[in-house]
């Protein structure tokens, strides 16, 4: 008697009416499993070369240009590319940037555009500490660089760790130079040092975990040379702008004009003795992102007009001109139209505004997983777990979903129908518990536009810290997810 044969009635009618996701490294096959263990060796050499939003974009414009990607708007060169052809066609691939820290991919689809667009957004920010104005000081013959954090952290995850510069300086004269340190294993590294234990006990062992390092306090250490000069009162830090200027050609007025992080300098490893997930800085949210982009790159012309937008200022509100509240997506969409409808002058604001309405986006960004080691904070009936698949969300939120985007019924069905259709795990998952806490996204402000808008991410276990952990099943899920969005939806 076969398995299925031997199921009583009502385990049937169970298995017909209840809802559970699948681990999907017991229903996959090897063939599957190799392209899943394939497209992570893709992913980790992407996120070693991604550690801040400006190396994202860089990164995915690359490969944009690499695959005929033409430019379709810049701001830099103050809005459209007049190069580009107006009779666009379906199949035909632009990109658009915004400042450095946006890229949109668009890939023309069959249908009129004014009858919506499909759009896959993610951000490429993650929480990291961000050099001050005026960051160099000398301390005990110790140069210290002074940060401000960006986003969500916990301030002591941030001690006694390996972390690397990136960023841009503009310079006196108005030129922009570009840093990157501690990236290379033959670069040097900063570090902020925490307090050995045998001196703690009162300074740090009697506060909550949040108290015993303070913000100001996060200062990473940059040099102990001191120049050989002993009228010069601060040597240390003299020593360190010296090299700087050697090297860079900076002043420290220069720091004033720039955009200098700190990131971590692990590099992403497989994490298990089945290398099944990933280990790494930024899986929040650039993990989304690179699903994003190679699944419209990987996807075939569709009826629908198709974009993948990559945008920043996320983990501080999705403020400023390259945060999600900008109207960057908005103009993209006004100049595409405008384009397109040249020939016939039936492009109007109006149209803009209707072609908005009809389109659908999925918010790509990740999900708080189950965690084995704190389960009492997760409704574990509403949580994700890892190797589960793509986690739908229909809200997020705190406080009584304040601040959330809260999909309708009518979108969350049409985006469970489209990926059980084509074979997709997915899962459902929330934030934690009611009154736990919570977090946002960018939904809520691309459904500003009017635009139907669902949370569809990955799963991770230690978000927001600087080594996060992810499955690489549910990242090739994510993948397959977003492309059967853009060709099906």
């Amino acid at each position: 008697m076969g398995a299925e044969e031997s199921k009583t009635e009502y385990q049937k009618l169970e298995e017909k009416l209840t809802y559970s996701s699948k681990n999907i490294w017991e229903e996959e096959g090897k063939e599957r499993v190799k392209k899943v263990f394939a497209y992570g060796e893709n992913y980790k050499d992407f996120l070693n070369n991604a550690k801040s939003e400006r190396l994202t974009v860089k990164w995915v414009l690359g490969k944009a240009k690499e695959k005929g990607y033409k430019n379709l708007y810049d701001t830099s060169e103050m809005g459209p590319d007049d190069s580009t052809p107006d009779d666009l066609g379906p199949g035909d691939c632009f990109y658009a940037l915004n400042r450095g820290k946006n890229i949109a991919l668009v890939k023309i689809g069959e249908e009129a555009i004014e009858d919506g667009i499909n759009i896959v957004a993610a951000h490429a920010d993650a929480p990291r500490l961000d050099l001050k104005q005026n960051p160099l000081i000398e301390d005990i013959e110790i140069a210290l660089l002074k940060t401000h954090y960006y986003g969500g952290v916990k301030k002591y995850q941030w001690l006694n760790i390996p972390l690397a510069i990136t960023g841009v300086v503009i310079t006196k004269d108005n030129k922009k130079v570009e840093i990157e340190i501690g990236f290379k294993d033959s670069d040097p590294v900063f570090v902020i040092p925490d307090l050995l234990p045998h001196l703690a006990q009162k300074v740090q062992s009697e506060k909550k975990a949040k108290e015993f390092i303070q913000g100001e306090s996060l200062n990473l250490v940059a040099g102990n040379i001191p120049v050989k000069d002993k009228k010069v009162k601060e040597k240390v830090k003299l020593a360190v702008l010296e090299k700087l200027n050697k090297d860079y050609g900076i002043l420290e007025e220069d720091f004033i004009s720039a955009e200098l992080e700190a990131v971590p300098a692990a590099r992403p490893r497989d994490v298990g003795i089945d290398r099944s997930m990933i280990g790494g800085y930024g899986h929040d949210d650039r993990v989304c992102v690179f699903a994003a982009v190679t699944s419209i790159f990987d996807s075939k012309p569709a009826k629908k007009t198709t974009i993948a937008f990559i945008v920043d200022k996320e983990e501080i509100g999705s403020d400023g001109p390259t945060g999600a509240k900008s109207q960057f997506i908005f103009t993209l969409v006004g100049a595409i139209l405008k384009k397109l409808k040249k020939k016939t002058g039936e492009y109007s604001d109006m149209l803009l505004r209707e072609t908005m309405g009809r389109s659908v986006c999925i918010s790509a960004d990740v999900s708080a997983a189950l965690n084995p080691m704190y389960k009492e904070v997760h409704d574990e009936k509403n949580a994700s777990r890892l190797s589960h698949g793509v986690v739908l969300t229909k809200y997020t939120g705190a406080g009584g979903k304040y601040a959330a985007n809260d999909a309708d019924a009518e979108l969350v069905g049409m985006i469970r129908y489209i990926f059980n259709k084509n074979g997709i795990y997915w899962q459902y998952g929330g934030m934690g518990k009611v009154d736990e806490g919570g977090g946002g996204t960018i939904a809520k402000h691309l459904a500003f536009y009017n635009t139907s808008v669902i949370d569809c991410g990955v799963p991770v276990i230690g978000m927001h810290s600087p080594y996060e952990l992810i499955s690489k099943a549910d990242l090739y899920y994510a993948y397959l997810a977003y492309k059967v969005f853009f060709e099906k939806a």
